[in-house]
């Protein structure tokens, strides 16, 4: 199966603004999982897709998917109070129930949405399972999932089991369109599941297996399979969605320009912050992260209010004469007057994470002060891009996390999120992958935050002169378990040629340390 050609990052961002633009909820976070079925956590504010690559079809064909997928979550956000576990056959039946109430309710805001449906359903069709290759009551339950939303079941049932089925669906579309005229939320819905449960003979606690909805490489679609199938769903949806053209649906022409220029876009901004002469740089590429287990937001709100003045360019500073007088200060003995002084910060920064082996066991407190950094950083609105390395099956890899001409955003984190602690500190080598960026770019610090000492100190000296030759202010943190570790790896690596060296024992204590040198420099 063909995966789709666009950068998961790029995904994960279309993801995020879809789901924020219909949920109308701003703080939805997406990712990517390798879960079989999507997720959406509604307390969390998180919704978890199945991966577009384990779709089926064209790259087009799977856009499409991957966006009806997003749709349906963002509907269930915007008009769901919860969301049960799909494990038992109480929660299967709720969600189903409530699939077809979002999906009402969805289509009266989001009109142009109709011939998309129509396309999911179609491989929705081809992908649910034949009622023959599942046992026990979960097939029941199956075949009122299908008849319920699909219109048909696939495969045979008892004639006992069939009437059941056809009764029980019709019972839920007439509950459902209750819920609807009347406004009634989930609450009201979940009330009428036992009716359903009893229609079909099922014990609430039922377990369901997951039917997995996506076959891979397995599912073979001809085109001629694929349209009629489709003409299958339209007919069986006519009373929902009225008379559609198969034609215009297959074509999906609304879709196709968005597509467009979402690919060039992509194809642009593949190697964006890294040009030709920055082989050996890589991005990491995986999105079935959880980046907020790194976010602390109460270090970054602390950070952010702390150098608020930063963002304005003034801070008020109290001298002997000035502007303004404070009386509160002259009573407390402090200088009296308050001035207006202007700060503005217009240093590019580069910072380069070390992730070697030694950091193992604080990597994750290590993790959450460099992506507060970032926050800060991107806040203030200070040109910034960052790196990190690690060792990978043996070979010393140097990852690019944030280029310089990118925002700070959801994917960087996911970006470092994903990078493990692994093998030791040559930082000759990593400085020599990233000397060609560094003199494309021209920045004005490199900072290089470390916990170790390097594989070879005299090639780091030799590539640290190097380094000043374009400009660059080499600056160095030692990173420490305590005080007097941090103080030795800071003395260490002054004497490599840095131009400025610090020590950090409390990782908290990195963003601060960055932002003075930022502040002297």
């Amino acid at each position: 199966m063909q995966a789709l050609q666009l950068r998961n990052d790029t995904l994960v961002e279309i993801a995020t603004f879809l789901a924020r633009r219909w949920s109308e909820k701003e703080k939805i976070t997406v990712e990517f999982s390798d879960k079989k079925e999507t997720v959406t956590k509604l307390k969390e504010n998180k919704v978890s897709l199945v991966s577009p690559e384990r779709y089926t079809g064209t790259d087009f064909d799977k856009y499409r998917q991957f966006r009806v997928a997003i749709w349906y979550e963002a509907m269930r956000i915007k008009f769901c109070k919860k969301i049960l576990s799909n494990d038992h056959a109480f929660g299967f039946i709720l969600n189903t129930m409530e699939t077809r109430r979002i999906e009402t309710l969805g289509r009266k805001i989001w009109r142009g949405m109709d011939e998309e449906l129509i396309f999911s359903y179609t491989y929705l069709w081809l992908y649910r399972p034949q009622l023959g290759n599942i046992l026990g009551k979960s097939r029941i339950v199956e075949a009122f999932y299908q008849k319920f939303l699909l219109g048909d079941i696939k495969g045979e049932l008892q004639p006992s089991f069939a009437e059941r089925v056809s009764i029980a669906s019709q019972k839920a579309k007439e509950i459902v369109a209750e819920a609807v005229e009347k406004k009634h939320d989930t609450e009201w819905l979940e009330k009428k599941v036992p009716e359903i449960l009893n229609i079909l003979n099922i014990d609430s606690l039922t377990t369901i297996p997951l039917a997995v909805p996506l076959k891979g490489p397995g599912l073979m679609i001809t085109p001629q399979d694929f349209a009629k199938a489709m003409q299958k769903i339209i007919q069986n949806k006519e009373t929902d969605f009225g008379k559609m053209d198969v034609d215009n649906i297959i074509s999906g022409k609304n879709i196709a320009d968005e597509f467009k220029v979402i690919k060039e876009e992509d194809k642009k901004n593949q190697n964006k912050g890294l040009g030709n002469e920055s082989i050996g740089i890589q991005i990491p590429g995986s999105t079935n992260v959880d980046e907020t287990r790194i976010y602390d937001q109460d270090l970054i709100g602390n950070l952010k209010t702390k150098f608020k003045e930063w963002k304005t360019s003034w801070k008020e500073q109290h001298s002997a004469v000035g502007e303004e007088f404070d009386e509160e200060s002259y009573i407390e003995g402090y200088k009296p007057f308050v001035t207006d002084v202007k700060k503005s910060i217009r240093s590019k920064l580069v910072i380069l994470l070390d992730h070697s082996s030694s950091i193992t066991d604080q990597q994750t407190e290590y993790k959450k002060a460099t992506l507060a950094l970032c926050e800060v950083l991107s806040f203030l609105k200070i040109k910034f891009s960052v790196f990190a390395f690690n060792t990978v099956q043996k070979q010393v890899i140097c990852w690019m996390v944030k280029p310089e001409d990118v925002k700070w955003n959801n994917a960087c984190a996911k970006r470092l999120a994903q990078i493990e602690a692994n093998g030791g500190t040559p930082l000759a080598d990593v400085y020599q992958k990233i000397f060609p960026v560094l003199k494309s770019k021209k920045p004005d610090i490199f900072l290089t935050l470390s916990d170790g000492e390097p594989s070879d100190p005299d090639a780091v000296r030799t590539m640290i002169r190097s380094l000043k030759t374009l400009g660059v202010k080499m600056v160095a943190i030692g990173v420490g378990h305590d005080t007097f570790s941090a103080t030795t790896i800071a003395n260490n690596l002054k004497y490599l040629g840095y131009e400025k060296t610090l020590a950090v024992s409390r990782l908290k204590d990195i963003p601060n340390r960055v932002l003075a040198v930022l502040q002297t420099s």
